[in-house]
């Protein structure tokens, strides 16, 4: 995917103001189910399709793996991302975080609106966890730049308040006004996430309609809040959470869907 031309931004700006979108945000386990036994990607293309959202935020989506594209006959030629934007999403950004002999994988955004720009931010600390910050810039008719960043944190508690911290600062740069959106796999199991995020402006949706973020992991029988979306300048309404068929088959974690208005 190439950043947006001045033409095309022009031709843009004369659409009608959009005034709400509809996301997504789902861990992919890399195409396998909880079980890692099935390859489930055609499945979850097919689920996520269903949606019709705007944006879909994914975690842990394959770039490319030469041994599995061997033993699977569905497995796709495209990157997983791809694969996954088919005709829905014409506009694609990818931030490869692990990288291992058979291939690689990291975040992802799926949009029907223009991406001006992104960048993968390398926010991994020490060890083996390779964790990134996918940020990028959508050009949204009749609203302001959208800053949208895809994140999956670490395990480890002392890694996540950092890369928070490293999140808070990447968003303090942009323009107060600008709208942002924040969505992901945050491993936050003890839920010590928001008060960090408060500090940047960012306010849960699931936590501003319930009270508290919504149970993921594990996908059949959730008890975890490891998944979250976050907003800046933004209404959220009607977050929901998909438990049942097939989407507790598809992954290890069950995706979070809101939609968000524009101030």
């Amino acid at each position: 995917m190439t950043p947006q031309s001045a033409t095309d931004r022009h031709l843009t700006n004369q659409s009608p103001t959009v005034t709400s979108l509809r996301l997504l945000t789902i861990n992919t386990h890399k195409g396998f189910n909880w079980a890692n036994r099935r390859f489930m990607l055609p499945e979850l293309r097919e689920a996520v399709r269903t949606l019709d959202t705007d944006l879909v935020f994914l975690q842990e989506v394959m770039g490319f793996h030469h041994r599995h594209g061997q033993r699977f006959d569905n497995w796709p030629d495209a990157p997983h991302y791809e694969f996954l934007a088919d005709t829905m999403w014409p506009e694609f950004a990818y931030g490869r975080n692990a990288v291992y002999p058979d291939g690689h994988h990291g975040n992802a955004l799926l949009s029907k609106f223009p991406i001006l720009h992104y960048e993968n931010r390398d926010v991994s600390i020490t060890g083996t966890e390779e964790r990134g910050l996918l940020h990028t810039i959508l050009d949204v008719p009749g609203q302001p730049d959208l800053h949208a960043i895809c994140v999956h944190l670490g395990l480890r508690e002392r890694h996540r308040r950092e890369q928070l911290r490293l999140l808070c600062h990447m968003i303090d740069q942009f323009p107060a006004d600008d709208p942002v959106i924040v969505a992901g796999d945050f491993n936050d199991w003890r839920k010590r996430a928001d008060a960090q995020l408060h500090e940047c402006g960012l306010r849960e949706a699931f936590v501003e309609a319930n009270g508290a973020p919504a149970k993921t992991f594990p996908a059949r029988f959730p008890l975890l809040c490891l998944d979250r979306i976050y907003t800046r300048n933004l209404i959220t309404h009607n977050p929901r959470t998909s438990y049942r068929r097939p989407w507790s088959h598809l992954s290890d974690h069950a995706p979070l869907a809101v939609e968000v208005r524009f101030k």
